[in-house]
């Protein structure tokens, strides 16, 4: 009940900032970040479990010069990111055991790029001509291919997908879940269509409509596969949940997941 609870608040807060990117790119980018340096810290406390013990402060801190370096210059995301990724090299230098330099670096390094550099790519799908339309397309494919999974897969899952990584996933789950991505592509397209028809062009998704049911499989395995590989770091971590921030949920980290990828 707590999970859905959260979903109702949740899901239209998400949808509302969506269609208001285009108008308040600050406030789309700040929230972004927000959710980033959230899912990021849970992520370093899973590194902090398995031994590790990385300068979480400045991994935060250079998420905040990437996030700041997406917003003004874009083009130099690439520079960028390697200039901060030897800043985090320097800092465990300094901070850490010397034989632990390397693998403090390793994980601070990587989750700047699997969280920090993922989700501001959110801001750049907000900044394109249809940015509204392609973001409501790739949160409401993996929602949908969530549900799906989650529902069908209780009532008719037999067959384990991934045992070692996630027991509760099943192959009917799984193939469910595309089921529902291109069924919530479909009718997008045919929403889509029909608002341009009154001459309302809230939403765009012209061009062949079979490209777009294409990408909907491929953005639906991203996600699966973007669940699995968290739940591999937070069983390794021999933790649940990467925290407890979202009622019914667990931490940011677990929300983003399927997303990420």
């Amino acid at each position: 009940m707590q999970r859905v609870l959260t979903a109702v608040v949740l899901v239209p807060l998400v949808l509302l900032l969506i269609f208001v990117s285009p108008k308040w790119p600050l406030l789309f980018m700040a929230v972004v970040f927000a959710v980033a340096a959230l899912a990021l810290w849970e992520y370093l406390g899973l590194a902090d479990a398995m031994g590790a013990k990385t300068p979480r402060v400045a991994v935060i801190v250079c998420l905040a010069i990437l996030f700041v370096a997406v917003f003004r210059r874009p083009d130099l995301m690439a520079p960028v990111t390697g200039a901060i990724a030897l800043m985090l090299f320097v800092a465990c230098a300094f901070r850490s055991p010397v034989n632990r330099v390397l693998p403090n670096t390793a994980y601070s390094v990587f989750g700047l790029l699997y969280i920090g550099f993922s989700m501001s790519t959110l801001y750049l799908l907000s900044t394109q001509d249809n940015g509204p339309s392609l973001l409501l397309f790739l949160v409401l494919t993996v929602w949908s291919g969530d549900i799906a999974a989650l529902y069908i897969g209780r009532a008719f899952g037999r067959w384990k997908l991934a045992p070692t990584l996630s027991p509760n996933k099943t192959w009917e789950g799984s193939f469910a879940s595309v089921a529902g991505s291109v069924l919530i592509t479909i009718l997008l397209i045919y929403v889509s269509r029909v608002l341009t028809a009154h001459d309302v062009n809230t939403l765009s998704y012209s061009g062949n409509p079979g490209l777009w049911i294409g990408l909907a499989v491929l953005v639906n395995v991203a996600a699966q596969l973007g669940d699995l590989v968290e739940s591999a770091s937070k069983r390794g971590a021999g933790v649940k949940d990467s925290g407890h921030l979202l009622p019914g949920h667990g931490g940011m980290l677990d929300r983003i997941d399927a997303l990420l990828l």
